[in-house]
């Protein structure tokens, strides 16, 4: 077993099978299913009422995942779904891959109109034996154009559907890490 989680014997209403505990506070390490692969043009979502991962749009010609995004299990964030993560790492992983990163930050954002307004917030994370990004701590330290780019990915990718996304902020792990715990808290009350 790795060394930043540790084993969680319940289980886990979404997938149905034993996981491993979806975020460790002490160490900063969390785990992440991998929807869509880096370089994709195709998002994929999982479906717990079919237990599959299923496509759900394509991006236009251009237009792809700038890393690997998916979520956290165990976990329910303010838009009713669970927390997503965006994993950085050296290659793509596969649709459906189980990821063990280090948190390195949030991007703070909402969509929806003004008085429909819902918070959809992106956990920013380094797999956990990644190489290039292996210095990382926070996510200030990945550089402002980086951060830039991947803001902007989020916005372009919500005008897609004719929504509007906009990032507020782009914070430090421990503000991650209160979010998740707060999404942790939300998945055990329904």
């Amino acid at each position: 077993m790795h060394s930043c989680l540790k084993k969680d014997q319940r289980r886990d209403r979404d997938c149905c099978t034993w996981l491993l505990a979806p975020y460790e506070k002490k160490s900063g390490c969390l785990q992440a299913i991998i929807e869509t692969p880096k370089g994709s043009r195709n998002k994929y979502a999982f479906d717990p009422d079919q237990n599959v991962f299923a496509l759900k749009k394509v991006l236009p010609a251009g237009m792809a995942f700038p890393y690997d995004f998916g979520f956290i299990p165990s976990t329910l964030a303010e838009d009713g779904d669970p927390m997503d993560v965006l994993a950085l790492m050296d290659e793509p992983g596969a649709v459906g891959c189980l990821l063990r990163c280090r948190v390195i930050g949030i991007i703070e954002g909402e969509q929806g109109k003004k008085k429909d307004r819902e918070r959809n917030d992106r956990i920013v994370a380094i797999e956990e034996d990644n190489h290039r990004f292996a210095d990382i701590k926070n996510v200030k330290d990945l550089g402002k154009e980086f951060l830039t780019e991947l803001e902007d990915f989020f916005v372009n990718y919500h005008q897609l559907s004719g929504k509007k996304y906009r990032v507020l902020d782009a914070k430090g792990p421990n503000e991650a890490a209160s979010r998740i715990e707060r999404a942790r808290r939300e998945f055990r009350k329904k």
